[in-house]
């Protein structure tokens, strides 16, 4: 999936644009399905921006993190939601009881598996988590458009659009034993982010032709005018 995907050859599209296809998605395990997806990723990134003025990447990091959602749309596979959306998490280790649904992994083969089934499995303590295959998602698409592209996002961005989804580590507070030093500076700015994404929705909504222009200029800063998808 990853390197079918990371041909990036399906669209050719900027980032407000796909912002804007967002809002024909429908994420099923999402617990705010109420109003637009662009106006969902708006609040959040105007509450961090309130909190954090000075952290601009931090804002349009919010803006995007959910773009990777669009492979659910027709024009980028129409992916199964099981595909794209809810929590990731690593292959190739034990499974922590703490990941949604752990009850089912009994089913998988790799569950009684000698080396998966072992804390480090095929991986070794501190290997950090670049190093980890993750099960597959709209975060490492996320990932992979921002590294393919080139954008300047500091890594810390990069990390929150790969891991925002992997609630076993930043909720659940396992499978740290894989991390490494970089990993766990980049997993405090994945905290500060968590704390806005869920449940961020408010009945004050956001003039959306108000703060385009600021996100617009961020756009511009950190990525190139169309990007390949």
């Amino acid at each position: 999936m990853r390197d079918k995907y990371g041909k990036m050859d399906k669209v050719e599209m900027s980032i407000w644009e796909c912002c804007e296809l967002l809002n024909d998605v429908v994420d099923e395990s999402d617990p705010d399905l109420d109003e637009p997806q662009i106006e969902h990723l708006l609040q959040t990134a105007e509450a961090i921006r309130k909190d954090y003025p000075d952290e601009d990447w931090l804002h349009l990091t919010a803006l995007i993190h959910d773009l990777g959602k669009v492979l659910l749309l027709p024009s980028f596979g129409e992916l199964p939601q099981w595909a794209v959306v809810g929590d990731t998490y690593p292959v190739g280790c034990a499974y922590e009881e703490c990941i949604v649904h752990h009850k089912y992994f009994k089913e998988n083969p790799d569950y009684k598996n000698e080396t998966y089934s072992t804390k480090f499995g095929v991986y070794s303590e501190g290997c950090g988590l670049n190093n980890v295959l993750m099960t597959w998602g709209h975060d490492d698409y996320m990932y992979l458009v921002a590294k393919e592209n080139k954008s300047t996002l500091p890594p810390a961005a990069l990390f929150v659009f790969r891991y925002h989804s992997f609630y076993a580590l930043h909720t659940g507070g396992t499978y740290k034993y894989l991390m490494n030093d970089e990993d766990k500076e980049n997993l405090k700015w994945l905290h500060v982010f968590n704390k806005y994404d869920l449940y961020s929705k408010s009945k004050v909504r956001v003039d959306v032709e108000n703060v385009k222009p600021y996100y617009m200029s961020l756009i511009e800063k950190y990525f190139p005018a169309k990007l390949r998808w």
